[in-house]
């Protein structure tokens, strides 16, 4: 959740109207739950299964295990069993579905069937549940792996050091520089633009005459670290340079200040003094006025603030500020009530539900099947390819294309749209890889600009198609000691040659985490002076988004450069300092570029659909179970194939063909064991011993595994609601 300030300062931007548009498709699919649970028509009878618990998730391949109940032709009564299995999933976060397909029945098991019918019933099963696929919502699949053995290792080597932050009780914008400024000549002109800022930058040739402009306001400057003025009178040949800005830009009734920086920094503003507001409980303030989450705790009188998912705290405002993990912050946190007005801080909290779910929705991957033949790449250098070697590791990365290049054992590998290429020399031609040395690519360190190609996998392989799948790793999201953070922290250089290739950023961007939506840049109120510079010729070849965060290019594996020469340019009304003559078709092809996110599925941008295989090639002739009609998804199988049920809050064990209520609570047990153990053998107690703790380990088990099921219920019944309430007051 972002804070929602000023907003009589600024109409929503197009960028959240858009957004805000391109879901609404979506938004029918996610406001149908998919019911559980599920059932399969056989010539015996109906089987009905149960929404699956997790036992492990590794890459795409699901294993768990499901109750169910077999209703044979000419029966009354069902009889309820379990099975093991083994799984593919196919995700698609555009509709946030998964479908479990490729089933393959490892385990049968009929606790309360003991006659012979049971091989028959067992080959029943073993026979229509492969043939079946099953569709569940991404936030039940979620919630599910709580119970669940799913990795959740933190990263080593995050570079946690706070950037620079600054603070500021007006308006103001943040002009940042990728290091200091550099500038190209716009030929046919007497001006020349900035190339490593995504804001229009222009500068008069042979003078220190520099102007900055969002299309509405102009600033001038004598130097382009400023500091800069508001000026109503920009040189007439510069201004009609730009194309007419569009009315739906966001309009605020003065020009904000400029606040200019070349290293890592961050801008949190308020509009005028911090309104610190009170949290119940009295444990917290935060400040109100401002789209930074900025916290007091009370007992420490410490400050916090939360940039790009890490928490920074300090005293004073001036700092200095001191990295904290979210598992050391203070209890307070945790009480943060869900429904406040800051309540989308939990998320980046750990040990909280909302951090938790963040995290296991982390281990999904988003997956594609690719048809070979049709998915190409054309990698192009400044000059002859160029490799930097890696250190500690035998990979090499190319530094003068705007493709991800790796070189391992004179071989080369490349990723696009989370997608592996390779070729046997760089310049091609390049296929569609169907095994990439794993092993030399998960050394890459964090340190390193392609780090993120570490998340791009391959499952399998036919003659036809990859399997392939990617986690947001690749976008630059990171499970770290129990919530996502954004980005690695380190500071990459550019490259600079004919061609300016900038590199992935952590800071800079007010990067905020939205349950819903996943990573989103803030610049709230600039986005006038964002947009009207990443169209209109910012320094990033007019096509700029953050690295990763939001869909961003960097992260769908192409740095788009900027070209310092820019040569033949006819300046003119219709062509702008950005260059946009070279990029029209580009921009006209990708009308929805600022649309993608984070939880955004790239295989499925309009640019790489033609490479995708269509549905029936993934699940072959499988069919699809149905939604059992009038049964409550309230049975579980325990981790020994015992088969349960919740009712009104108990439990309820099925023996002997029937639903008996398990009276055999904890405290029952406790008064029962002295009198027991007196009677028994050592070996008797022994033996009770470890049939209590085999309870005590199912009972919790399946408490874990009924609470992750209503958590994802009722994600997944919220979430046109809570989607369309945060894109509603993003800006």
């Amino acid at each position: 959740m972002r804070y929602r300030a000023f907003h009589a300062a600024t109409a929503p931007s197009p960028l959240a109207r858009l957004l805000l548009a391109s879901c609404l498709c979506a938004w029918n699919l996610w406001a149908q739950a998919i019911e559980w649970p599920q059932e399969i028509t056989t010539s015996e009878g109906i089987i009905t299964v149960y929404q699956p618990q997790p036992e492990s998730l590794n890459g795409n391949v699901l294993k768990g295990r499901a109750a169910m109940s077999l209703k044979l032709k000419g029966h009354d009564e069902p009889i309820f069993g379990a099975f093991w299995f083994d799984a593919k999933i196919a995700t698609n976060r555009d509709t946030g579905i998964a479908i479990i397909h490729d089933v393959k029945v490892t385990k049968v098991r009929w606790p309360e069937s003991k006659d012979a019918g049971e091989q028959r019933f067992t080959a029943v099963v073993e026979a229509a549940v492969p043939e079946n696929g099953f569709k569940i919502s991404l936030e039940r699949l979620s919630a599910s792996l709580k119970a669940a053995n799913v990795e959740r290792k933190s990263l080593e080597n995050l570079n946690n050091e706070p950037p620079k932050i600054l603070f500021r009780q007006k308006l103001a914008v943040l002009l940042l520089y990728d290091g200091e400024p550099r500038f190209s000549a716009i030929e046919g002109s007497d001006y020349e633009r900035a190339l490593n800022t995504p804001f229009l930058v222009a500068g008069k040739q042979h003078s220190q005459d520099y102007y900055l402009s969002n299309g509405t306001f102009w600033y001038q400057a004598r130097d382009p670290m400023g500091p800069w003025t508001p000026t109503n009178s920009p040189p007439p040949d510069l201004v009609g340079m730009l194309p007419k800005q569009s009315d739906d830009e966001p309009q605020t009734n003065s020009p904000p200040a400029i606040v200019t920086a070349s290293q890592p920094t961050e801008l949190i503003v308020t509009q005028g003094q911090p309104d610190w507001q009170s949290l119940p409980g009295g444990q917290l303030l935060y400040v109100q006025n401002t789209e930074t989450p900025w916290l007091r705790e009370l007992s420490t009188n410490n400050m916090y603030v939360l940039l790009s998912g890490r928490w920074y705290r300090s005293k004073v405002q001036n700092g200095p500020w001191t990295f904290v993990r979210a598992d050391e912050l203070p209890d307070s946190f945790k009480n943060i009530p869900p429904a406040s007005d800051i309540g989308g801080l939990r998320t980046s909290v750990a040990g909280t539900e909302e951090a938790e779910e963040a995290v296991l929705d982390a281990q999904i991957p988003q997956t594609a099947a690719i048809k070979r033949e049709e998915a190409k790449l054309t990698v192009k250098y400044d000059g002859s390819p160029k490799f930097e070697k890696i250190p500690g590791t035998g990979v090499a990365y190319a530094v003068n294309t705007g493709a991800q290049v790796l070189l391992i054992n004179n071989r080369y590998y490349a990723v696009d749209n989370g997608v592996w290429f390779t070729a046997s020399s760089a310049n091609g031609p390049w296929v569609v890889a169907v095994s990439i040395p794993s092993e030399e690519i998960q050394k890459i360190p964090p340190s390193s600009p392609v780090y993120n190609t570490t998340y791009v996998h391959i499952y399998e392989a036919t003659p036809e198609v990859v399997y392939v799948g990617y986690t947001p790793g690749y976008l630059w999201s990171f499970p770290y000691y129990g919530v996502p953070v954004y980005g690695t922290g380190w500071l990459y250089p550019p490259y600079y040659g004919r061609w300016y290739y900038p590199r992935p950023f952590t800071w800079g961007f007010n990067v905020g985490y939205n349950p819903w939506t996943g990573w989103n840049f803030g610049l709230s109120w600039s986005n006038g002076f964002f947009s009207f510079g990443m169209h209109w010729g910012g320094g990033y070849g007019g096509f700029y988004r953050p690295w990763g965060c939001c869909g961003g290019w960097y992260g769908g594996g192409y740095r788009r450069p900027v070209l310092i020469n820019t040569g033949n340019i006819n300046i003119g009304n219709n062509i702008n300092i950005g260059n946009r003559a070279t990029i029209k078709n580009r921009i006209d092809r990708h009308a929805n570029f600022n649309l993608h996110h984070s939880r955004t599925n790239l295989y499925h941008r309009l640019e790489n659909r033609t490479r995708n295989a269509d549905r029936a090639t993934i699940l072959g002739n499988r069919k699809q179970a149905r939604p059992a009609v009038n049964r409550a998804n309230n049975v579980f199988a325990s981790r020994d194939g015992n088969v349960a049920r919740r009712v009104n809050g108990a439990w309820e064990k099925r023996e002997n063909g029937q639903w008996q209520r398990d009276h055999l609570t904890s405290a029952t047990r406790q008064r029962a064991l002295p009198a027991i153990r007196e009677q028994a053998t050592p070996e008797m107690r022994q033996r009770l011993q470890s049939t209590i703790q085999s309870q005590n380990f199912n009972r919790l088990n399946l408490n874990l595994a009924h609470q992750a099921r209503q958590r994802g219920a009722r994600r997944e019944a919220a979430r046109p609601l809570n989607l369309r309430r945060s894109l509603g007051r993003w800006r």
